[in-house]
């Protein structure tokens, strides 16, 4: 019975989320948590993680007891843009400031899917990077550059 469903989507999709999950909780145990009124620079990282296991442990569940559709072959391409785009996410928010590289992140990202519509990815490019700027640089006062020329 589960031998099959191993194979499945869902169930691989949810054990790709555990894995991912345990590693980032993981990695976080070196950072101190703080408290609720104080979080530390490991609290959002381990509350993140715990999610993401959460919800892996849910979809893994699910393809187990439906069973599924099979997965055929892996699709690289999405896979490998996803990943640059996150890589050079990484590596410009600091160098152009948090503005351009979510432009950057988004625009990206959006070219992993078969369907890319300017219109639909400039405006969700803006929400998001309006939605960043509010909670990480005026919610959570983390001190991101919004752009390289000093903004």
């Amino acid at each position: 019975m589960f031998g099959h469903s191993f194979r499945h989507k869902d169930t691989l999709a949810g054990i790709v989320f555990v894995l991912f999950g345990t590693l980032a909780f993981l990695i976080a145990q070196r950072y101190p948590a703080g408290t609720l009124l104080d979080m530390g620079p490991g609290y959002f990282p381990r509350a993140l993680s715990a999610l993401l296991v959460l919800l892996g442990l849910g979809i893994m569940a699910r393809g187990l007891r439906t069973g599924g559709a099979a997965l055929a072959t892996w699709a690289f391409r999405p896979l490998l843009i996803l990943t640059l785009s996150m890589v050079l996410f990484g590596l410009l928010v600091e160098r152009i400031g948090l503005v351009p590289a979510m432009v950057i992140l988004i625009f990206t990202s959006s070219a992993a899917g078969r369907e890319f519509r300017l219109r639909e990815v400039a405006v969700l490019t803006a929400l998001m990077c309006l939605f960043s700027v509010a909670v990480f640089v005026w919610g959570l006062g983390m001190h991101f550059p919004l752009f390289a020329w000093g903004f």
